[in-house]
């Protein structure tokens, strides 16, 4: 494992890869922030020309000679010089920092938009068992949160720097021409400053950890909450689980006021520590005037210079917890990156266009990481075309075998076999373009009942989304909304009845097209007036398609050419189902 200097430094390699992409744009922002510099110089010159050359004696600098010193027009006309230049410095120094303002949001919001693209990505792209394992939630909080803290690094850290940086190499050689003994006394505080931020960035880092890791929890609660709000409601727990929300914030209060003792403190050591070195530069400044080697107005510049030297310090040691705050989130949206996706795919993987359809279990196996094994020996043979129908109690792995046909998982031990050929050879776009599903929770998105059809299949012509949903019998009380197919659904379906949602999931199916169907319980939450629309619907959808379909009813795996029955962590396939007459009467 990495120590912490080698990790940080791992991580900001890692960020320039992040920052690559946009490097022209940020070279403009050094640039741009390098601007401030003659800025800052020029705030003084219009004073000084009115102290100096205006009120007092002193010719103007040569450039300014052509006005003229003396007469009372030429002191008017050197006002004037100094009015201007000083609203022009106030006028330059407002744009400048306008221009800063908005090159650094945008600058920062396209970063931003890459690497959470990049984390969103990556996610979709791994497993389901490890989104079983650390709950979706985590995930987006890392995406949504995390990532953002590449803005406030790169360019509210690393180009913010920047400036203060340059502005301190100024300063200290300015200092150093004018006495150079004064800028050895100023710059000894240094490094006292840096072994203070190095202490303390030792000490901040762990805390931020924690104080992320209860913020995520924080926000599972929210979602896992809202996401299951009727079942909160019905059992009346809405008392409890705010309780709950509010012990993970009153615990997060708790960081932020660690963290924020922890950063009062070292700003005490800073300011203590910029006072005594001001106090040291101006004790051996007064020795060096007393002995004739300084003057008194260069003893004031210096003075001047280290008090300005200082504060861009300050400001350095003050972005120093906001840095390694960024850092904390950055290293977390990392290892997110960092996980890999327990399906592989090779570089030899084949294209497939359309499966004929033919399946096979061969001794497949498979465990969770925790040890639980859920299927182990399986082995069928399914020919292209045929109706397969499942049945087991819950939990006994019927969906876990039909997630290893799609590759959600891959089987710990054995093979499947897609037309003859092991599916891990298969591209896995290509291989899950092979299959329709219509599940018992149908899972629509918060959009319009079109888009959701054309989910399936993203290039359907409004036709073949009409006729799709004609053939799911979804037409008729489509037609009858407002909007038609315009109509939105709302989140997760909510403002569509099951069995409208239903309707809606088999025309998805109808127009993916696909050579397998996988039917979970499609007919379990609906009506019996429901029930027999979708049946019709469902029987065209499974014609000429080699079709899975999980049920506990019996009476629903009627016509199947093969019956696999889940238990004791087996597939059990029956060409005859010993009672299916009978629980079909019953069923």
């Amino acid at each position: 494992m990495l120590d912490g200097a080698h990790r940080r430094t791992a991580i900001v390699v890692r960020l320039l890869s992040v920052a690559k992409s946009r490097r022209g744009l940020l070279l403009a922002l050094v640039v741009l922030s390098l601007a401030s510099v003659p800025l800052t110089l020029l705030g003084p010159v219009p004073v000084k020309l009115v102290v100096d050359n205006v009120l007092g004696n002193r010719p103007l600098p040569w450039f300014l000679s052509w006005i003229g010193t003396g007469d009372i027009q030429g002191r008017m006309a050197g006002l004037a010089v100094a009015i201007g230049l000083m609203v022009t410095t106030t006028l330059l120094t407002y744009i400048h920092a306008l221009a800063t303002h908005l090159s650094h949001t945008y600058a920062g919001e396209q970063i931003v938009l890459d690497f959470r693209s990049r984390l969103f990505e990556h996610a979709m792209r791994l497993s389901l068992a490890y989104h079983d394992r650390a709950g979706s939630t985590d995930a987006v909080y890392r995406i949504q949160w995390d990532a953002n803290a590449v803005q406030s690094v790169i360019v509210g850290g690393g180009i913010g720097l920047v400036t203060p940086v340059v502005t301190v190499i100024g300063m200290v050689l300015v200092t150093a021409w004018i006495d150079w003994r004064l800028a050895v006394v100023a710059l000894i505080v240094c490094p006292i400053l840096y072994a203070a931020a190095r202490r303390f960035r030792a000490r901040i880092v762990t805390r931020w950890h924690q104080v992320r890791n209860i913020e995520s929890m924080a926000m599972a609660v929210v979602q896992e909450v809202l996401s299951a709000l009727r079942i909160v409601k019905a059992f009346g727990r809405q008392g409890d689980e705010r309780d709950r929300f509010v012990r993970y914030s009153n615990d997060r209060i708790k960081g932020y006021m660690g963290l924020a003792a922890m950063q009062g403190r070292f700003d005490l050591q800073v300011g203590l520590t910029m006072a005594l070195g001001t106090a040291a530069v101006l004790m051996i400044g007064v020795q060096r005037v007393d002995a004739g080697a300084l003057s008194v107005g260069n003893l004031l510049i210096v003075v001047a210079y280290v008090a300005q030297m200082y504060e861009p310090l300050k400001t350095m040691s003050q972005k120093l917890a906001d840095l390694q705050s960024g850092l904390v989130s950055v290293e977390r949206a990392f290892a997110l990156l960092d996980q890999a996706p327990e399906v592989h795919e090779t570089t030899t993987s084949r294209r497939l266009e359309r499966a004929a359809g033919s399946v096979s279990f061969r001794n497949v196996a498979f465990t969770h990481d925790n040890g639980h094994r859920v299927l182990q020996d399986v082995n069928f043979d399914v020919e292209a075309g045929a109706r397969v129908g499942i049945s087991g109690q819950s939990g006994a792995g019927k969906t876990t075998l039909l997630n290893l046909l799609m590759r959600f998982y891959d089987p710990t031990e054995g093979a499947i076999l897609l037309d003859g050929v092991d599916i891990r050879s298969y591209e896995l776009s290509s291989l899950r373009r092979q299959f329709a599903l219509v599940l018992q929770d149908s899972v629509l998105f918060s959009t319009t009942i079109v888009e959701n059809i054309r989910y399936g299949h993203p290039n359907a012509t409004n036709d073949d989304v009409v006729r799709a949903a004609r053939d799911a019998n979804a037409h008729e009380f489509i037609t009858r909304l407002p909007d038609k197919y315009q109509t939105p659904v709302g989140e997760r379906g909510m403002c569509l009845s099951g069995g409208e949602r239903q309707r809606i999931a088999l025309a998805r199916a109808f127009l993916r097209n696909a050579p397998l169907l996988i039917l979970d319980e499609p007919t379990s939450a609906v009506d019996r007036e429901t029930e027999a629309a979708m049946l019709d619907a469902l029987e065209r959808l499974m014609r000429n398609r080699t079709t899975f379909i999980i049920s506990h009813r019996i009476s629903a795996l009627r016509g199947c050419d093969l019956l696999l029955e889940i238990g004791d962590r087996r597939a059990i396939p029956r060409r005859v189902w010993p009672d299916l007459a009978g629980a079909a009467a019953t069923g």
